[in-house]
């Protein structure tokens, strides 16, 4: 058997644990077996997302080759005050999905980086546009990720909004590759991601939303409607593919790290998740409002 497809397979299916472990009850309740009341489930959630958001941003870093400026050393400060400002509202259970001005125009910056990159690549072979980027692109989804589960302080309860955004990006990316795979013949962007078609596209789109269906029917306690996040999910992790494909190809890089083996970096895996977050939480928003 194939070495790599070995070392593919006992990575993910180590990536896929510490997914469940951390973002489910069972990782606090396997842990807590040792000893009662050693470690709450929303520590490893936080844990975990703290682990990524960092490993995440060294790699863009990494990636877009900063000079010797001060950019360089400003950045993890910077990123450090935001993410800290998000851990206060987490721990203090803050998030309360209201129409918070400073809300939307974090989340709107996501979306302007997004843009900078497809369209103004130039402006980040600076500094500045690097520091800029690296902060929005990593930084802001992973702090927004901190409101999307709600947990207590007294029951030890923890609900299942990430894990199942997961399982539906995970089905979104299998889904549309199996159909792209048999069926694709119209290329999405060739430039960017020469294996994406539109077929495959569609293919992850329609059982995506399938998934979210069922997801929607049995899980009863997760906030807003499935079947709508799923549509979401499908039509937006596409996209946060695309756009990390685009970051490497500007700097000329292969994979943003090798901290999973056979799979990659932080941000190879978790592209789809970085523009998921935004869009699921500012859905959340809204739908208060609806």
């Amino acid at each position: 058997m194939d070495k790599n497809l070995i070392q593919r397979t006992i990575s993910g299916i180590v990536y896929v644990a510490v997914i469940i472990l951390c973002a489910t009850p069972l990782g606090a309740q396997l842990i807590n077996t040792i000893s009662p009341d050693l470690v709450k489930q929303q520590y490893l959630y936080y844990g975990l997302i703290t682990f990524l958001m960092l490993v995440g941003s060294w790699e863009c870093v990494k990636i877009m080759k900063f000079g010797k400026g001060y950019e360089k050393w400003v950045v993890f400060p910077v990123i450090a005050v935001i993410f800290y400002m998000f851990s206060k509202r987490y721990f203090y259970h803050d998030f309360f999905f209201d129409f918070r001005l400073s809300e939307i125009l974090a989340l709107s910056l996501i979306g302007i980086a997004v843009v900078t990159l497809f369209k103004y690549p130039t402006e980040l072979y600076y500094d500045s546009g690097k520091l800029i980027f690296t902060v929005i692109y990593v930084a802001l989804p992973f702090s927004f990720a901190l409101g999307l589960p709600k947990y207590s302080n007294f029951d030890n309860s923890f609900s299942l909004e990430v894990l199942f955004l997961f399982i539906l990006i995970w089905s979104s990316d299998t889904f549309a590759y199996l159909t792209g795979k048999f069926f694709g013949k119209h290329k999405m962007a060739p430039k960017i991601s020469p294996k994406k078609t539109w077929e495959g596209y569609a293919g992850g789109v329609i059982l995506t939303l399938v998934l979210s269906y069922f997801i929607e029917k049995y899980q009863h306690d997760l906030r807003g409607n499935w079947i709508v996040v799923g549509f979401l999910v499908a039509s937006f992790a596409p996209l946060g593919d695309l756009v990390e494909s685009q970051l490497k190809r500007s700097f000329g890089v292969k994979d943003s790290g090798n901290i999973i083996p056979g799979h990659g970096g932080v941000l190879d895996r978790l592209d789809s998740f970085i523009i998921c977050v935004p869009v699921v939480y500012l859905y959340f928003i809204l739908e208060k409002f609806i």
